[in-house]
C-alpha cells in the first residue's frame, strides 16, 4: 500500500487525525502518551467525541473513529454484523500505528464493538488495550431480546425520544434531516439486535463500565455484569441522566474527569477501588 493509500484510509475510518498525524482540531500532538480510540453509538457519528481532547490533556490522543454510512463516509454502506466490522477495524488500526499504546471507549453500540474489537486483537497476538471503557451498554451476553431494528418510523421516533434523542438530535425529529438517519440508525440497531455472544476467556485488561440512573436499555445489574469480561481491575461509575448522559453536564463533565484520572494512570498499576462508584 503506497503512503497515499495508507493516508486515504486513515481519513476514511479516522477523520480527525489531521494530515501530520495530530488529533487534528483538537490541536493535541501525536506524541501523547495514549491514544483512546472512540467508538460512537448506533445512529451516531465521529464528531461525538470531537471536542474531548481538549479536556482528556495532552497525555492522551483522542480519535474518534467513523464507520460507514455517516458523516465524511455518507456514501458508504453500513455494516450489518459486529464481527467483520471489528475485523476491518482492527486492520485499520493496526496498518496506522494506533494499537501501541492505547485505550478503548465506547457507548451503547459503540461498547459492544468496543469489547469485540479488543478480542480480535487480542485473537491476532496484538497486545490488549491499557484500558476498556464502557458506556451505556448491558454485557455481551445480555444482547439478543430486543427487535429495535423493525420497528415503524413512528415507533422508531418514539424510541427515540424515550431515549432522550440521539445526543440532541430529538430536536430535529420530524425533519428531512432526521428522516435521512433513519436508514443508518436501522442498520445499526439490526447490528446489535442480531448479535450473540461468543464464548471466550475474559480480557486481562482494566476495565471501568458506566451506567446512568435513568437509562431504560442499560439497568445498572446489565452494566454490573461487564465484571465478568475482565481478570484485571473492574470499576463500575453511576451518572445521573438518561441513555445519552455522555451528552449533558455534569455528567459529560464527570465523565471526562474520570476518563482522564484513569489514562494518566500510570500503565501497570493496579486499581483499588472495585467496588461500585457512584459520582
Amino acid at each position: 500500500m503506497s503512503p497515499a493509500e495508507v493516508w486515504d484510509t486513515a481519513a476514511t475510518w479516522f477523520p480527525y487525525l489531521g494530515s501530520a498525524g495530530t488529533a487534528g482540531q483538537s490541536g493535541q500532538s501525536s506524541e501523547a502518551e495514549v491514544v483512546l480510540l472512540c467508538l460512537h453509538y448506533a445512529g451516531g457519528t465521529a464528531a461525538t467525541y470531537r471536542q474531548w481532547g481538549q479536556a482528556l490533556g495532552d497525555r492522551v490522543r483522542v480519535v474518534p473513529v467513523q464507520l460507514p454510512g455517516r458523516g465524511t463516509r455518507l456514501g458508504e454502506e453500513p455494516y450489518d454484523s459486529v464481527a467483520p466490522l471489528a475485523a476491518d477495524l482492527a486492520t485499520s488500526l493496526a496498518t496506522h500505528g494506533l494499537t501501541r499504546d492505547y485505550a478503548l471507549f465506547g457507548h451503547s453500540m459503540g461498547a459492544l464493538l468496543a469489547y469485540e474489537l479488543a478480542c480480535e486483537l487480542r485473537d491476532r497476538g496484538t497486545e490488549e488495550p491499557r484500558h476498556l471503557f464502557v458506556s451505556g451498554s448491558r454485557a455481551p451476553h445480555l444482547y439478543g431480546d430486543r427487535t429495535d431494528h423493525r420497528l415503524s418510523d413512528p415507533e422508531l421516533r418514539a424510541l427515540i425520544q424515550e431515549l432522550g434523542g440521539l445526543g440532541h438530535v430529538e430536536e430535529t425529529i420530524g425533519t428531512a434531516y432526521f428522516r435521512r438517519r433513519l436508514p443508518i440508525l436501522r442498520a445499526d440497531l439490526r447490528m446489535c439486535d442480531t448479535y450473540r455472544w461468543r464464548p471466550r476467556p475474559p480480557l486481562g485488561c482494566r476495565m471501568t463500565a458506566y451506567s446512568a440512573t435513568e437509562d431504560p436499555i442499560a439497568s445498572t445489574t446489565e452494566v454490573e455484569a461487564w465484571r465478568a469480561y475482565t481478570s484485571s481491575s473492574f470499576v463500575r461509575r453511576h451518572f445521573p441522566g438518561g441513555h445519552f448522559f455522555l451528552s449533558d453536564d455534569p455528567a459529560r463533565a464527570r465523565l471526562l474527569r474520570d476518563l482522564r484520572g484513569e489514562l494518566n494512570r500510570p500503565h501497570g498499576v493496579p486499581v483499588t477501588h472495585t467496588q461500585p462508584a457512584t459520582t
